[in-house]
């Protein structure tokens, strides 16, 4: 029978609303079906742990005295974009810790996505600044120790938190590659692929037919929200019978109070000679509104494709090995030529289904509610590249 979000949420509220990870939800329609499940279950929970790129904090420092306006700053020796108000800062992930001519470039691990974790931990970290003198703001140089308590906002905005889809990276070259897939191996010695599969949100939803602007979610051990369709955002990529994308397609813009996260979901990490990112984990409750959100969160690893890249050519349209599932990819193992190929995933699998039932205990505990978006994420966007242009 269907029910709106409204009623689900009156159930959580009064500790009553039959919450189950995706993956009991699929135990269960492989079990006793579509229909059956629908009427055992309220919510579903998804999650996932991987890297993402497109991801930073804002900062606001809180006025000095005499005050600053901040035109260059350094968090933990890690460039701070400053071109926002006088004490406003964005740290982006990828961003590269300054090095001394002295030190080995390859020595260094560590990013904007290490200071980040690190200030959700809890840590003291220095702060330099340069400011533009004027009659408003006359100081020209800050040195301090921030932390997060110490200063005003403190949030995260990832432009692109959240994939429906990625690639698989292998190299069919005669030297070993370092890529944002981390190493990979000449000679297909290897391949790699970041997106956890089935338990993955948007694989469950994948029209987001449920999910847009507005959208609650776990994120990073707080509370987020989605605040727009993210960057490369490309739901017409082509799809199979059952809705999913045979490559990178839907992603979204995700926000959420750093102070509330925690150091176990939001974690610095460096891929060698190649640079640092974010590792977020993710989750997003679907409310069981018809039986049509039983049939799209049913979906298995063997029911879902990646597409097999070679990195060894260095084109924006790299050449493909074809395209291979999740449950093959999670096996250990696939086969490119008639070669068997090891695999490894980025995405904590285990994480990322720790993040489901993590949400899971939220809703039965009547600690999360569900909320409905205020607008839907858009379906028709195409995927431009960009080229050089003359004036």
């Amino acid at each position: 029978m269907p029910q709106t979000v409204a009623q689900i949420n009156e159930k959580i509220i009064a500790k009553k609303a039959k919450v189950l990870t995706v993956n009991e939800l699929k135990a269960l329609v492989a079990a006793e079906g579509v229909k059956a499940a629908a009427k055992q279950v309220d919510v579903i929970t998804t999650g996932t742990f991987e890297p993402t790129e497109s991801a930073g904090a804002m900062m606001n420092l809180g006025h000095t005295d005499p005050p600053i306006k901040i035109r260059a700053c350094w968090i933990d020796g890690v460039p701070a974009y400053a071109g926002l108000g006088a004490v406003d800062l964005y740290l982006g992930a990828t961003q590269e810790l300054i090095l001394d001519a002295a030190v080995d470039e390859e020595a260094i691990d560590r990013g904007g996505g290490h200071v980040i974790a690190d200030l959700i931990a809890g840590k003291s970290l220095s702060l330099r600044a340069n400011g533009q003198a004027n009659d408003c703001f006359p100081r020209t140089l800050l040195e301090t120790t921030i932390n997060k308590d110490s200063i005003n906002q403190f949030y995260l905005y990832n432009p692109r938190g959240l994939y429906q889809n990625f690639i698989v990276g292998v190299n069919g070259g005669d030297r070993q590659l370092y890529t944002y897939l981390g190493p990979l191996q000449p000679r297909l010695g290897n391949a790699v692929y970041s997106n956890p599969g089935a338990v993955s949100p948007l694989w469950n939803d994948p029209d987001l037919r449920l999910i847009g602007v507005g959208t609650k979610v776990f994120m990073g051990g707080g509370i987020g929200y989605i605040s727009w369709e993210g960057t490369q955002h490309f739901p017409l990529q082509k799809r199979l019978p059952n809705r999913t994308p045979i490559g990178p397609a839907s992603t979204l813009a995700l926000i959420g109070d750093a102070k509330q996260m925690s150091p176990q979901w939001v974690r610095g990490c460096y891929f060698r000679n190649y640079g640092s990112a974010l590792m977020l984990g993710v989750g997003i409750p679907l409310p069981v509104i018809d039986e049509e959100v039983v049939v799209m969160a049913a979906v298995q690893d063997q029911d879902l494709i990646a597409p097999v890249i070679d990195f060894s050519i260095p084109r924006r349209v790299r050449p493909t090995f074809g395209s291979v599932t999740y449950a093959q990819l999670k096996s250990g193992r696939i086969t490119i030529d008639g070669q068997k190929v090891r695999t490894a995933p980025l995405a904590s699998i285990y994480l990322s289904n720790q993040v489901a039932i993590m949400l899971k205990a939220w809703i039965e505990a009547g600690k999360f509610t569900l909320t409905e978006p205020v607008a839907m994420i858009p379906a028709d966007r195409p995927f431009v590249p960009q080229d050089a242009r003359e004036l």
